[in-house]
């Protein structure tokens, strides 16, 4: 870990985090490290990289797409997937009572 990284961190500013991201994309530390040392379950130091990667993705196009406007297409995509996994989960109670089986 780079020296900024080695003092205690009391609080995970953007700074912070950026500076953790990037040291495991450059792969000079990986997440399940970072997460032993920093006390930090795995899931949320995979969540800033995930959103690292999208943020440097979107830097990088010729029109980058204001944080807004990110925000209403992930919602979006969200919603779109939900009401899909609704229909799914209704389809399959419906075939459930048509052919008598108990939903338990």
């Amino acid at each position: 870990m780079s020296a900024v990284m080695e003092e205690e961190i009391k609080r995970w500013t953007a700074r912070r985090k950026s500076q953790l991201v990037l040291e495991i994309i450059q792969g000079r530390t990986s997440v399940s490290e970072a997460s032993r040392q920093f006390d930090l379950p795995p899931s949320e130091i995979e969540s800033w990289v995930d959103e690292g990667k999208r943020g440097l993705e979107n830097a990088l196009r010729a029109k980058p797409e204001d944080v807004r406007e990110q925000y209403e297409r992930q919602l979006k995509e969200l919603q779109e997937a939900y009401g899909e996994a609704m229909l799914e989960l209704r389809a399959r109670k419906k075939l459930a009572s048509l052919l008598g089986k108990d939903e338990t």
